[in-house]
Order: structure tokens, then sequence, then C-alpha cells
């Protein structure tokens, strides 16, 4: 693996766009497998371990939104979802289930590389320069991924664990929904408040706050991790 950007799993039933993609990724300095259908994509997965996964969300056998679900239960693995053009409703579900980007087919394959980069750079980028962050009965560990509060490990999707990161690096500081969409999910990003507000939802049912601190609405205009 020496010189080598990171490992790539494509998963796609076309083979002409499989072919397509490789040869642009290995092109780029990224090894690379290739899985045909859903489960395929989740046997390779636990034997090659990639840095990223490129995801169709049509596939035979499994969907690509199973085989995300299946990765998010147990995986922080970066995932792209590929979609194809119209299906906005899939591709916001896709995110709000823990995707980290989309690309819509067809597509150029610089953008396709630009997208994977920006993806790969930003888990680094994460994993290297954020500090842990300790509240009452909370420890937010950006090195790891890793939430435990009241002394047990929550588990959550990365887009959680960085809505919540942001928040709480951010105390007492109030933002809009589309402040936060811009923030945590990115550039191009396809969905509406509704994406914040299901992931501040489901932040709640795993986090109901301590003595000192609470994920707050502030009504009319968005939210903030409040710390007295």
């Amino acid at each position: 693996m020496d010189g080598l950007l990171g490992k790539i799993l494509i998963v796609d039933d076309d083979e002409n766009i499989c072919e397509v993609i490789k040869m642009y990724l290995q092109s780029a300095n990224y090894d690379t497998r290739v899985a045909s259908n859903g489960r395929i994509a989740e046997e390779m997965f636990l034997d090659y371990k990639p840095d990223l996964v490129l995801l169709d969300m049509m596939l035979p056998h499994i969907d690509g939104i199973d085989v995300l679900k299946w990765i998010r239960k147990e995986h922080e693995t970066p995932v792209i979802m590929l979609t194809a053009k119209g299906e906005t409703f899939d591709k916001v579900l896709a995110l709000e289930l823990g995707a980290d980007d989309y690309i819509v087919k067809p597509f150029e394959p610089k953008e396709m590389i630009a997208r994977v980069k920006a993806v790969m750079r930003r888990y680094n980028v994460d994993s290297t320069n954020k500090e842990t962050l300790y509240f009452s009965e909370l420890v937010i560990d950006a090195n790891s991924y890793n939430v435990v509060y009241k002394s047990n490990e929550i588990k959550m999707p990365p887009k959680e664990f960085e809505l919540l990161y942001y928040l709480a690096s951010n105390k007492n500081r109030v933002f809009t929904r589309e402040q936060l969409l811009c923030e945590v999910w990115g550039y191009d990003y396809p969905g509406d408040s509704r994406t914040v507000d299901v992931h501040v939802k489901r932040l709640r049912e795993k986090l109901h706050g301590g003595s000192n601190w609470q994920l707050e609405t502030v009504w009319g205009v968005g939210y903030k991790f409040e710390v007295k």
C-alpha cells in the first residue's frame, strides 16, 4: 500500500460505470475493488476494510440504502452515494441515514475525484486536529468519533457525531438550520431544514442532557448546545 492514498470499494451493478470509476481512481493513486450487488458488497467490505465506499443507490439483492444502514450499524467508514438524476428524496434519505456525500450520474470523473478527496480529507483532518470535549456525564472524542454518556458508549453515525461536535464546540452559540447544513453537511447539499431536525431529534433520543448542558431549540431561529 506504499504511496497509495487509500482503499476504495466501488459498488455498482453497471460494469461500464465501475470500469470508468476504477480507472480514474487508480490513476489518482487509490487502490480499488468492485462489488456488483449489495450482498457481495457487504462481504467484501468486511474483508477489504476500505477507507471509503462509493455506493450505488439501486442494487440487486440488497439495495444501496440497506447496505448503507448495515455499514452504519458498526462502522464509521465514509460513504458517497451514486444516484440517478432526479432521485431527490432518495438522496436526502441517504444523507440522513449517514452518507457523507452523493454524486449524480452521469458525472464528470474530475468531480468524482474531487468529492472523494474532500470527504477523505475531512475525515483525516477531523481525526487529527480536533480536541476531546468534556461536559457533565458527556465525553465527545473527535479522534475516535466516540461519545460516552453516563459511562456508556453511544453509537451514532458520523453526521450525528459531527453535528453534536460542531454544536458542542461552539457552546451557547445559536445556529440556524441553514448554517448547520452548510457547516456540517457541506457544499451542494440537496436537503432542507428537516434534515437538521431529524438529526437533532436522534441526538436527543440518545442524549438527555446533563446537570449543566442541554441541546436546546431556539424557536424561530435554530439550535444551540447550551452550557450553564
